[in-house]
């Protein structure tokens, strides 16, 4: 176990990951980290405290210091609705020379839940922190937790490049249905996302757990939506998941050349071993033709209850040109 490191060994490289934020005790929590952890990390939340690390905690006017400096805040970003496979791109991201992968820092989710009169304080030093390599050859790819995306815009400085990830509704809705973990997360996330859309003047009644995973869908979606409005000074690509499989070294090829990446052992890595693991937990077995068949599986056994959510959609974007913008660009791909 080190000792807390110094402002200059914060802004020196991303061996001190800002990992967490406190804003009630205005502390972050900083955990050492090298090439090889973010490479195997599927996330940077406190997951990672599972395994033995060296964790510091420090104020935030230590990180205020460490960032002041005309440091480099070029990080490209990934912003999705969930279950859409950003894990994976980032993972397919992180094998290709000069990219450091950096999968959902818990401070992302802190920084989103801060509310919103004090967030600028929090938010100001981010694009720096996350920007961090180990050399500077290397750009930061970040993949935030989905619901960070509320906030994309705080976080992507003008000029800054991101990837927005989503799904089909109705691919979506099946792929929520397919799995007990999935379908609990959506109940447990119910409340807040009902009041996340509230808040943007949609209302979705849900009522069964095709329902939710619609409302789900509807949240993030909208979140990516309203922020892209919010973004014209930004570079911004967008993604359907379920095209991109259909083409991964076409689609990684896109994403690397969009992010300003060399692109020479894209066929490679999109022909590799990543593309037949379960991202987020690499011991499982989980492909492209495993995922066609669950949701396809889903899709049949569910399908009442599936075409009554999308037509609650429907009826929803009536009154939400938000939201109507967003089923018209899912309908596109």
């Amino acid at each position: 176990m080190s000792s807390a490191p110094s402002a200059d060994e914060i802004a020196s490289d991303a061996t001190w990951l800002a990992q967490a934020l406190d804003p009630a005790e205005g502390a972050a929590r900083l955990v050492a980290m090298d090439r090889d952890s973010y490479r195997a990390a599927s996330f940077l939340d406190d997951r990672l405290l599972q395994a033995s690390v060296d964790a510091q905690i420090v104020p935030w006017t230590l990180i205020e210091e460490a960032m002041a400096g005309d440091l480099r805040s070029d990080a490209r970003w990934i912003f999705h609705i969930g279950h859409v496979g950003s894990t994976l791109v980032s993972r397919l991201l992180g094998e290709i020379e000069g990219v450091l992968a950096v999968r959902e820092p818990r401070l992302l989710r802190d920084l989103a839940l801060t509310p919103a009169d004090i967030r600028d304080r929090y938010s100001a030093p981010v694009a720096k922190l996350m920007s961090r390599t180990f050399a500077k050859s290397e750009v930061a790819c970040v993949k935030a937790t989905s619901f960070a995306a509320e906030i994309a815009d705080t976080l992507v400085p003008p000029g800054g490049r991101a990837l927005f990830m989503y799904a089909a509704p109705q691919i979506y809705i099946a792929s929520i249905l397919a799995g007990a973990n999935s379908i609990k997360e959506a109940r447990l996330l119910a409340g807040s996302r009902a009041q996340r859309l509230n808040a943007r003047g949609i209302y979705v009644p849900a009522q069964d757990d095709a329902s939710l995973a619609a409302a789900a869908w509807a949240c993030e979606m909208t979140a990516l939506e309203q922020v892209a409005e919010r973004s014209a000074d930004r570079d911004i690509l967008w993604a359907d998941f379920d095209a991109m499989l259909g083409d991964m070294e076409g689609a990684l090829g896109r994403v690397a050349g969009f992010f300003g990446c060399e692109t020479a052992r894209v066929p490679q890595i999109a022909a590799g071993p990543l593309m037949s693991r379960y991202s987020k937990a690499m011991e499982h077995e989980y492909s492209p033709s495993l995922r066609r068949e669950l949701i396809g599986e889903a899709s049949e056994r569910f399908a009442p209850a599936i075409k009554e959510a999308l037509a609650m959609l429907e009826r929803a974007a009536e009154k939400s040109p938000l939201l109507a913008r967003a089923l018209a660009r899912a309908r596109e791909g």
